[in-house]
């Protein structure tokens, strides 16, 4: 007999927008039968890797910490072989007194997705009774909700669905905004950058908007394992949405220029991206990060474009879409041209924006006027910028930085820093060894860039 306690009327359309929360949080257990086994795999996303406790003992319990208290409204359990036939999911504001949100005395095993209704920062599977004559095992410990208090204490929260209106982004309420951010690293190589501890620094110490999820697609990225690139950027999602940030998936095309190269790969991803992701609200689809090269022509990405677009849009009829620019997002700048080409033969597709991305040590006051002149005819989206040269190295140029910076305040061009890792090179803002381990709050292990980007992504946002 199955008893959710106290489920209010309407909680399956809220579960369905609820974010996944309790990935890669702190778990505890009860026991744990074996080295492999421990607590912290039923919370890492992958449903090979699984939490075991010692066999043919009741009770047992696993629980995790939210880090913050949440208003639950949905969890969802894949048991192993070992589950529980009586077990009870309770809430616990303290990891002390716990409360009863579901509870059931003929557990079957498999997955029970349970909508359930309860509030608190610790939730913890309790079980009383074994299905078999082994332990308790749970592939994973999924727990959805919200942060309790809700109102505009996130990002997301306070803007909702983005949408481009006119030439600006704007939040579901209809007001033009500008988000901040950071840029992770390619994830292939410093996806340790991208932890509990790092993303809820990002949220909470550097009060970020916004993630972008750089996934690289040649250079040991996507081509070579495109599972694996794509299960990362599937969990990355899920930790900026428990945080509140939005999340920019990034197709991270560099080499070849061309992003008709990747076409199929793009395909194929972005279909399963945004049919797992199409009912958030928090999502923005980053199609071609730098089309480059002399052959790759203004034609030639739009016509990329209007091939792409409508493989996200089958799923995701409502996030925007960030179309790359000609000669490395540079409006056509870098390649002798300007907005020009855009403004004359825009891709013709509803609630997308331009990328324009630059790097202070090299671009100089030719980008800066182009970049003035086009946001007053096209909708950008800065999703790439340093305070350094091109290369990401070298020194840091903060005057004319600001000077952007400024000029995107002024327009309300949403901007991302590139970035939030620990790369030897000048525009990485963390010191070389800071990850997996930290500490990423505060400036003890930042850069110089580090400082200079965090300062100005804390100040207050205009939402």
């Amino acid at each position: 007999m199955a008893l959710p306690l106290a489920v209010p009327s309407g909680a399956g359309a809220r579960q369905a927008a609820d974010p996944l929360v309790s990935q890669g949080r702190p778990v505890t257990a009860s026991s744990v039968e074996a080295a492999g086994l421990e607590p912290g795999k039923a919370v890492d996303g992958s449903t090979s890797t699984r939490w075991a406790s010692a066999e043919g003992v009741d009770p047992q319990w696993i629980r995790v910490d939210l880090g913050a208290a949440h208003d639950v409204s949905r969890v969802r359990l894949t048991w192993e072989a070992a589950h529980a036939t009586a077990y009870r999911v309770q809430t616990s504001p303290d990891g002390s007194t716990w409360s009863d949100v579901y509870a059931t005395t003929s557990g079957d095993g498999a997955v029970d997705d349970l909508t359930v209704t309860g509030a608190g920062r610790y939730v913890r599977v309790h079980g009383t009774q074994r299905g078999t004559p082994y332990g308790y095992s749970l592939w994973e410990l999924e727990v959805y909700g919200t942060p309790t208090g809700g109102g505009g204490g996130t990002p997301v929260q306070a803007n909702g669905q983005l949408r481009v209106c006119g030439i600006k982004l704007c939040n579901e309420h209809g007001k033009q905004i500008q988000l901040r951010g950071m840029s992770s690293h390619g994830i292939q190589w410093y996806n340790q950058c991208l932890n509990t501890a790092s993303l809820d620094a990002l949220a909470g110490d550097w009060k970020a908007d916004v993630l972008r999820i750089s996934m690289y697609i040649q250079e040991g990225g996507y081509e070579t394992d495109p599972r694996l690139f794509t299960d990362r950027v599937h969990s990355l999602i899920e930790m900026a949405t428990a945080r509140g940030m939005y999340a920019i998936v990034d197709w991270h095309m560099l080499t070849p220029g061309d992003p008709m190269y990747n076409l199929s790969r793009a395909r194929t991803f972005f279909t399963e991206i945004a049919q797992r992701h199409n009912g958030k609200k928090n999502v923005l689809y980053e199609i071609a990060n730098e089309p480059n090269g002399d052959a790759v022509t203004w034609p030639v990405i739009r016509d990329y474009a209007h091939q792409l677009i409508p493989v996200i849009r089958q799923h995701d009829p409502d996030a925007p879409i960030l179309v790359g620019t000609r000669a490395w997002s540079s409006l056509g700048v870098s390649g002798g041209g300007d907005e020009s080409e855009i403004v004359s033969n825009p891709v013709n597709a509803a609630n997308i924006m331009y990328t324009f991305h630059f790097y202070a040590g090299s671009h100089g006051a030719e980008y800066l006027t182009t970049l003035s002149r086009a946001a007053d005819r096209l909708p950008i989206f800065v999703t790439e910028f340093g305070t350094q040269s091109a290369s990401g190295d070298g020194a840091d140029n903060f005057a004319r930085s600001q000077q952007y910076l400024d000029l995107l305040a002024q327009k309300k061009i949403s901007w991302v820093n590139w970035n939030f890792s620990d790369d030897f090179r000048t525009g990485a803002v963390f010191t070389t060894g800071t990850c997996p381990n930290g500490s990423f709050a505060g400036t003890g292990n930042l850069k110089e860039a580090g400082v200079w980007i965090r300062d100005r992504i804390r100040t207050a946002d205009d939402f």
